[in-house]
């Protein structure tokens, strides 16, 4: 096989939670260049990802879903064998975050997060999994991290919390399922341009701060992640399992 066939998707269908904007919108549209048809899922319209995607004449199909519950689950799943695709890929972006002092910090705020960032990963990832297994082909699941599943990071309590569970629920999956065809993964975005770092791009100071300590100059760009979203979705990565690969600009060498 030669090395350009080993990040071939083509015949292949990636479930991207999150793909309406931002980095998963980086992530499906990367996917999609690679081969792989999408199913998008998102709280709102997928207009743009689908255009980004379909330029790359790959099937798209959206799906409107909150993952505030674990209602949707099933229909998602359910989503990609309606349009005749098994899940091959499973990439678990969905995420909201909260801020407040920890000493202050609600529980409705954990409680949110917590759903969304963890609990909503793990059972997509299970429901996935089932029909991965039950054909015998296996797949692979890419958890989207966060640097706050290293390091502590300030007044985002039930976000470290959830990025932090994700990173080790990461290396359960892997333990559990790697001998079974299924490659659990999981990337670890730095400071990208996405709605989550909102408030830090428009705080001069925090901001100028963060840009300081990233070796790279600059915020990161949905697209940056591209690469390491094929990789670990591609024949590339078959004998790589339970990692959390960091995609940073080099803030965690410093």
């Amino acid at each position: 096989m030669s090395s350009a066939a080993h990040f071939d998707l083509t015949g292949r269908t990636a479930i991207v939670t999150g793909a309406n904007t931002g980095i998963g919108q980086g992530i499906a549209v990367a996917l999609a260049a690679a081969g792989a048809g999408i199913v998008a899922v998102g709280r709102s319209a997928m207009d743009e990802t689908q255009a980004l995607a379909n330029a790359h004449g790959r099937p798209f199909l959206a799906v409107k879903a909150d993952l505030g519950t674990t209602e949707p689950i099933g229909r998602i799943v359910a989503a990609a064998q309606e349009i005749g695709a098994r899940p091959d890929i499973l990439v678990n972006n969905a995420g909201i975050i909260r801020r407040s002092d920890a000493i202050d910090f609600s529980e409705e705020d954990w409680d949110a997060v917590l759903d969304v960032n963890l609990k909503a990963a793990f059972f997509l990832s299970q429901a996935a999994a089932r029909l991965m297994l039950a054909d015998g082909v296996g797949g692979k699941i890419i958890n989207i991290a966060s640097l706050l599943s290293f390091q502590g990071g300030i007044r985002v309590a039930s976000y470290t919390a959830s990025k932090s569970g994700l990173a080790g629920l990461t290396r359960l999956l892997a333990c559990e399922w790697a001998g079974r065809g299924i490659n659990v993964n999981a990337i670890a975005p730095g400071y990208f341009v996405s709605n989550n770092t909102q408030a830090l791009r428009e705080d001069s100071l925090r901001s100028a701060d963060i840009l300081g300590r990233i070796p790279a100059g600059r915020w990161g760009e949905p697209s940056d992640l591209g690469g390491a979203a094929v990789f670990l979705a591609s024949r590339a990565s078959d004998y790589v399992n339970g990692i959390t690969l960091p995609v940073d600009g080099g803030w965690l060498a410093r």
